[in-house]
């Protein structure tokens, strides 16, 4: 894709950039995280790897790993918050392409209390992801809400896309696993983010070094 020059105020957006969030946006699986707390960190380690390799179906994988959530008081969204890390790149990226005249957003199999902070705090135009069901202050171990798959992340890109009148073919897909291949497969260039190997065979390209200013200049942006 190329990238146009920066617009003016209140113009309309010319290209947008959506990532994955887990090992992504973040160098956590927040569900990996929630897992530690709830002593199943193990079992779920296993499923998250089998599913992210595309062995498993995504939303079988994330009610099952969900289940053993159930019991953790609703304080644990901010003492996983606490544990969570930006990926290193992640502020220049979203400054970089703001400053162009693009839209940055994410869509993650996660979940909003964990994602809704971190993505306020790096000013995201964009983000949607699950939620799990909290009932009198603590997780029953269900979700709440559309599951956000991999259709469903086709779908976030598309939406937003047309909501700010982005052709498809000015759109960006970042991510790392196979629930990332259904927006990959729409978008103007997808980008397979230190990925897993069902991403590796479909990406257009490949970044392997977790610094993700590195997408600037394959937007013909400058890097810093």
């Amino acid at each position: 894709m190329r990238v146009p020059a920066p617009l003016g105020s209140g113009a309309v957006p010319r290209f947008l950039v959506v990532l994955d969030v887990d090992s992504t946006l973040i160098e956590n699986e927040v569900i990996e995280l929630l897992a530690d707390e709830a002593g199943s960190a193990e079992a779920v380690r296993d499923v998250t790897f089998r599913a992210m390799n595309g062995e498993l179906d995504f939303e079988q994988s994330l009610r099952e790993r969900a289940a053993t959530l159930a019991g953790l008081d609703a304080d644990v969204f901010a003492r996983v918050g606490e544990k969570v890390v930006v990926t290193p790149g992640v502020p220049e990226l979203v400054a970089g392409v703001q400053a162009a005249g693009g839209r940055v957003a994410v869509v993650s199999g996660g979940f909003h209390e964990v994602v809704d902070p971190v993505a306020e705090r790096l000013g995201l135009d964009h983000w949607r992801a699950n939620r799990l069901e909290v009932v009198d202050g603590r997780l029953t171990g269900g979700l709440t809400g559309p599951i956000i798959d991999a259709a469903a992340k086709s779908t976030a890109l598309r939406e937003w896309a047309d909501a700010l009148g982005v052709p498809l073919s000015q759109t960006v897909a970042i991510g790392d696993g196979a629930n990332d291949l259904d927006m990959m497969s729409i978008c103007g260039l997808s980008i397979g983010f230190d990925a897993k190997a069902p991403v590796r065979d479909e990406a257009a390209v490949l970044l392997d070094r977790r610094d993700l200013s590195l997408v600037l200049p394959l937007l013909g942006l400058p890097r810093g």
